[in-house]
């Protein structure tokens, strides 16, 4: 009875082995499981790898393991490596692409500020040019308001006397000359006048009528051979009227005054005439 009995114990722990392997795989899968549930948060996505499951007699440590079974546990290993390293390059790829763009949008708005400030400097420009202007504007006005005032205000430049011999209302060539000269002068001007003064030794009507003739012939000979306009030539016979300033007697003979006046037309005329500055140029139509 006892050998029975001995005989017997050995083969029943031979026959509960295995169950309580198999017992203890499934209590790892179901902790895996568990644990697989409670984290799947993970970089790719997918779920954490999970540890070997218990296998045959041995469970995980098994002498006699095949090429097939260590394949298949380095498989997802080698998978989860792969997908890893496209996930660091496809992140890698996002930051240049990012970092180019951020770089472009910098070049641009750079590009852009230096447009700005050549618009700015443009337009400072443009505004000193018009002040300029405004400031030549400015005087210029001044200039014709102040010769528009003094229009009618005319100062003598210029003064020559001729001497006629009693009863004689020609020229000589000496007088001649000197209204020559004078002629000369005033060639191409604006804004002056001529006053013809005639004297002539006598008396009453006859002394204005001498006069007038030898102040006439002044201004005959200064149209005819200079085109001075008529109407810049004022003459008057005052017989004998003594000269002013001198003593009571009058000369004998006669004598005509010829005094050239100018205002500031010619002034202003030549104001106009000026060159025009950059500014002015500028500011033409092309």
């Amino acid at each position: 009875m006892n050998t029975r009995i001995l005989a017997t114990l050995p083969l029943a722990a031979v026959l509960a082995f295995p169950a309580f392997a198999q017992t203890s795989s499934t209590q790892d899968q179901t902790s895996q499981a568990q644990t697989t549930t409670q984290s799947t948060d993970t970089a790719t996505g997918k779920q954490p790898l999970q540890a070997p499951t218990r296998e045959g007699f041995w469970g995980r440590v098994n002498p006699f393991a095949r090429k097939t079974y260590v394949k298949r546990q380095t498989d997802p290993i080698r998978d989860r490596v792969n997908e890893l390293d496209d996930l660091t390059a496809a992140n890698s790829k996002a930051i240049k692409d990012t970092d180019a763009r951020a770089q472009a949008g910098i070049k641009l708005a750079s590009e852009k500020a230096d447009v700005a400030d050549q618009h700015a400097v443009d337009a400072g420009n443009k505004a000193t040019m018009a002040q300029q202007t405004a400031q030549q504007a400015t005087t210029r006005i001044q200039t014709v308001e102040t010769v528009v005032s003094n229009i009618d205000q005319y100062k003598a430049s210029n003064q020559t006397e001729i001497r006629f011999k009693p009863g004689q209302t020609m020229l000589s060539k000496n007088a001649k000359d000197a209204l020559d000269e004078m002629a000369n002068t005033v060639k191409g001007q604006r804004g002056y006048i001529i006053e013809v003064q005639g004297f002539s030794s006598g008396k009453g009507q006859i002394a204005i009528q001498n006069s007038q003739k030898m102040a006439e012939s002044v201004v005959r000979y200064m149209v005819l051979n200079h085109e001075i306009p008529v109407y810049r030539i004022y003459l008057v016979g005052m017989g004998n009227a003594p000269v002013e300033g001198a003593d009571a007697k009058h000369i004998s003979g006669g004598r005509v005054e010829i005094s050239l006046l100018k205002n500031d037309l010619e002034q202003l005329s030549s104001n106009s005439s000026a060159p025009m500055t950059a500014a002015d140029q500028q500011q033409q139509p092309k």
